[in-house]
């Protein structure tokens, strides 16, 4: 992952109602939600929500698709993967016990479980 692209990413997060939306995502899986449900879940205007979702896409870590009338949306893993690797790289000058095992960090925070 380039800079421009992890800046991207990070900008798009960088707000607490693209953050929820994103994080509900992750919670959802691979099976999405369908765009109302998002709305629903984190109290947003579907104008809004919109929005951010479509920020979220362009920064790549956002799919949608589309299931008869609906629009299911679903968290981009291959994106947050790149993003977090680009973000852990370098980690601590080449010393990675010093980071820990991301791994680990997921699995105590509940993920994965």
């Amino acid at each position: 992952m380039q800079i421009p692209t992890a800046v991207e990413a990070l900008s798009a997060l960088a707000h607490p109602s693209r953050l929820a939306v994103f994080r509900l995502l992750v919670r959802a899986g691979t099976d999405g939600m369908a765009a109302g449900d998002i709305a629903r879940e984190v109290g947003a205007l579907p104008n809004t929500l919109s929005t951010h979702l479509a920020i979220l896409g362009n920064a790549g870590l956002v799919r949608s698709r589309r299931e008869g009338r609906s629009v299911i949306y679903s968290a981009d893993y291959d994106g947050m993967r790149d993003l977090l690797g680009f973000l852990v790289a370098d980690c601590c000058a080449g010393r990675p016990e010093i980071c820990g095992s991301l791994g680990d960090l997921a699995s105590n925070a509940g993920c994965c479980s």
